[in-house]
């Protein structure tokens, strides 16, 4: 499965992951999925890693997901977003991504390494209490 993720409820987070080519009914279907999943809480902090991710989404393709978010916010609402994003093609894609879809989060941000993204988020975290 191309897009894959885990929700720990008591952190309130989510950690999803995508591998290989990912097209934009993968993308879809698991907003879908999350939407539907009892254990998802109403407020999320995501971490999402595309370090194996082979494919370049389009720009068109960053807007749909923009609006996928949009629409599932009636069940969860994302909070704090740290997205990993190693190649550079991708990393520039998901920081126009981030642009895009940062009114749906609390704070977006795009990194090269896992790391940098985990710290990051923590930090976002501790801001929040």
């Amino acid at each position: 499965m191309p897009v894959t993720y885990v929700i720990n409820i008591e952190e309130k987070l989510i950690r999803t992951k995508c591998f290989g080519n990912v097209t934009i009914n993968e993308v879809i279907a698991h907003f879908r999925t999350l939407e539907r999943d009892p254990l998802c809480p109403d407020s999320l902090d995501v971490f999402l890693d595309l370090s194996e991710t082979t494919s370049l989404p389009l720009s068109g393709q960053i807007s749909a997901v923009a609006v996928e978010i949009s629409r599932v916010k009636k069940k969860v609402r994302f909070n704090a977003c740290a997205v990993v994003a190693t190649r550079d093609a991708l990393f520039g894609m998901l920081r126009m991504f981030s642009v895009v879809a940062g009114p749906y989060f609390q704070a977006i941000h795009v990194f090269r390494a896992a790391s940098e993204a985990e710290e990051w988020l923590a930090s976002q975290n501790s801001l929040a209490k």
